[in-house]
């Protein structure tokens, strides 16, 4: 014999683990078709800002220098 049981002693024992993971996906899977259907998405738009209130933003905060924010600022307009 190989101890309790007909299977070596495992059995059943990672059956709730199964259910639990089951279940997880269950509800994903519920959330994301919600999601989905309702048409939300995270990068809206409306919400965000232009590129050249980036670009703007950035200037003013020094991340670029004066030549690249007028190059960029070309290429947008």
């Amino acid at each position: 014999m190989m101890g309790p049981g007909m299977m070596g002693g495992f059995g059943l024992g990672w059956l709730p683990l199964l259910m639990i993971v089951f279940w997880g996906l269950v509800i994903w899977g519920i959330v994301a078709a919600v999601r989905s259907a309702s048409g939300r998405r995270c990068d809206d738009t409306s919400t965000s800002e232009s590129a050249l209130e980036v670009l703007k933003r950035r200037y003013a905060q020094g991340e670029i220098k004066k030549k690249e924010y007028e190059e960029k600022k070309r290429d947008l307009l």
